[in-house]
């Protein structure tokens, strides 16, 4: 009994001395954001692949759909191990599992086949999502937003680069190509992993079925959980239905562009990265609630500007600019209020937070591809406004509810 407890500081104490060190840092938020990419090469790529199996714009929609399926089914059945095992060796594992459905997804010969080797990428994507909430435990609750903003700041880099680069790969090399670098890429990083974090071993002796199980005490005991999961859903919805139509928008008149200038536009939103850390400093100062509210006017307006303005290439980069801050905001403040709920649980408590995100992206993508075939753009944008609309609703009435009860 004894020597249990004393090997729990000890662990914990080795991984807070990593933490401080830089590179470790730097390293976790480049795994982070390369696995979490790979669920985003799709987007700019719909087209071509489209042309590549002869297939029409709602069946290609299916393909970003089925990749988000993919990591909420992975995020709900394979993250809440990470309050269970030990946590180096199940990421090192994860990474080489991405690197096979990888390879798998370039390999697709038929859309069948992509959208099952799609599904299996998405699934096995969750990596930044065994890592975060692992340092979130690791650092005091004063600091957490600094932290997980800093760490965000890798993966949401990575998700616009993510874009650019399969944009730009995929127009000189072919779709495939993208699949090839980033398995590669998950091989090193499984590598430099192994070789750079402490083993780490959870005290928490619940089966599976009781790490699961608790899942759903802790969506019932939870409002707050509840509220930041669906208002996270709701504008993650709106945020995909406009990522994975831009395409379409940008081949269509008055533009005319292909898919390299499709993933460019993700660099717009670099200045939404950037500021990723800032903002999770405003999230300890000022509070996550207050930080979410700005996200939604934010968001609000940008849709807006698309909508009203959208033929206008100015107006369509200050839309997606305004989109990405806001995104990125609700994403960090959300994430910060949930981690803080209950100590030693949140793996779990990213679970659900994590899983309801992405079924509302998949949702998302579906009713985004499905609007623009039935009604272009004006539908696309009305679907995503209409989705804000709604978060904000739940935003407010969570206020209420909480003022009723003081």
């Amino acid at each position: 009994m004894n020597s249990q407890q004393d090997s729990a500081p000890t662990t914990e104490t080795n991984t807070s001395s990593m933490l401080a060190e830089r590179s470790t840092v730097f390293l976790l938020a480049i795994t982070c954001g390369l696995s979490v990419a790979n669920v985003y090469y799709n987007q700019p790529l719909l087209a071509d692949i489209g042309r590549s199996f002869d297939i029409s714009v709602q069946q290609v929609g299916f393909i970003p759909t089925l990749t988000q399926i993919g990591y909420a089914v992975g995020l709900l059945f394979l993250v809440p191990l990470g309050d269970k095992v030990e946590r180096r060796g199940l990421i090192v594992k994860m990474l080489f599992m991405l690197a096979c459905a990888l390879v798998a997804t370039a390999l697709s010969p038929n859309i069948t086949w992509l959208s099952v080797s799609s599904f299996i990428l998405g699934f096995n994507s969750i990596v930044a999502h065994l890592i975060i909430p692992f340092v979130a435990r690791m650092t005091a609750v004063a600091e957490r937003g600094k932290v997980i903003g800093t760490l965000m700041s890798g993966v949401i880099v990575s998700v616009l680069l993510a874009r650019a680069a399969s944009g730009i790969v995929g127009n000189i090399l072919g779709w495939q190509a993208i699949y090839w670098i980033a398995a590669g890429l998950m091989i090193v990083l499984a590598f430099a992993i192994r070789g750079r974090l402490p083993v780490s071993k959870s005290s928490d002796k619940l089966s599976y079925r009781q790490l699961m199980q608790s899942l759903g005490h802790l969506v019932r005991q939870q409002p707050v959980l509840r509220e930041a999961a669906l208002n996270i859903a709701l504008i993650f919805a709106a945020f995909n239905a406009f990522w994975v139509t831009l395409v379409f928008r940008l081949e269509a008149p008055p533009y005319y562009y292909g898919s390299q200038v499709a993933g460019l536009f993700g660099l717009v939103g670099i200045a939404g990265a950037i500021a990723t850390p800032f903002i999770g400093r405003l999230v300890d100062k000022w509070g996550a609630r207050v930080l979410v509210g700005f996200a939604l006017a934010i968001s609000l307006s940008g849709f807006v500007i698309i909508w009203i303005a959208g033929n206008y290439l100015i107006a369509l980069i200050l839309g997606v600019l305004l989109l990405d801050l806001a995104m990125h905001a609700a994403y960090v403040s959300n994430q910060v209020r949930v981690y803080n709920l209950v100590p030693n649980a949140e793996s779990r408590l990213n679970t659900v937070y994590m899983v309801t995100n992405y079924s509302g992206g998949a949702l998302g993508s579906f009713l985004g591809t499905y609007s623009w075939a039935m009604w272009k753009w004006n539908g696309v944008c009305a679907l995503s406004f209409s989705l804000l609309v709604v978060a904000l609703v739940v935003h407010l009435s969570g206020r209420r509810s909480r003022l009723k009860q003081v």
